[in-house]
């Protein structure tokens, strides 16, 4: 008689143990489901953030009137002169400056700085 309760017991343990595995497997998909869905989500509203900054971004790193900004580099056939133009913010191509929040996307220090970079990729994609 004693086997059968011992028996009973150790059924009804298992029982229970699968009844939680399963309930541990259940969760561990629901978890990965919303971490999925709030990854996605982030990076909509990420790229939808990035999107919406227009040509520039302007964000003061100190009291100290220094700036991070991302704004469009000068189109090539323009720089040097006396009218440059930046290319569509579509293209790709940001400026990624820190320094003074005054600082003009079409500058002279702009322009300067984008011709010295043309410069080092010309030197570095055609001279050996």
């Amino acid at each position: 008689m004693l086997l059968r309760v011992g028996s009973l017991g150790m059924e009804l343990a298992l029982s229970i143990t699968s009844m939680q595995r399963k309930e541990v497997n259940t969760m561990k998909i629901a978890t990965s489901i919303l971490a999925g869905v709030l990854f996605i989500g982030t990076m909509g509203a990420i790229n939808s953030a990035v999107a919406a900054n227009e040509d520039t971004e302007k964000v003061p790193l100190s009291a100290d009137s220094y700036c991070h900004e991302k704004f469009p580099a000068i189109r090539g056939r323009t720089l040097g002169t006396d009218d440059p133009t930046l290319k569509d913010a579509d293209t790709g191509d940001v400026i990624d400056f820190y320094g003074p929040c005054n600082e003009s996307p079409t500058g002279k220090d702009q322009q300067w700085e984008q011709q010295l970079e043309q410069q080092h990729r010309y030197q570095s994609d055609y001279e050996d």
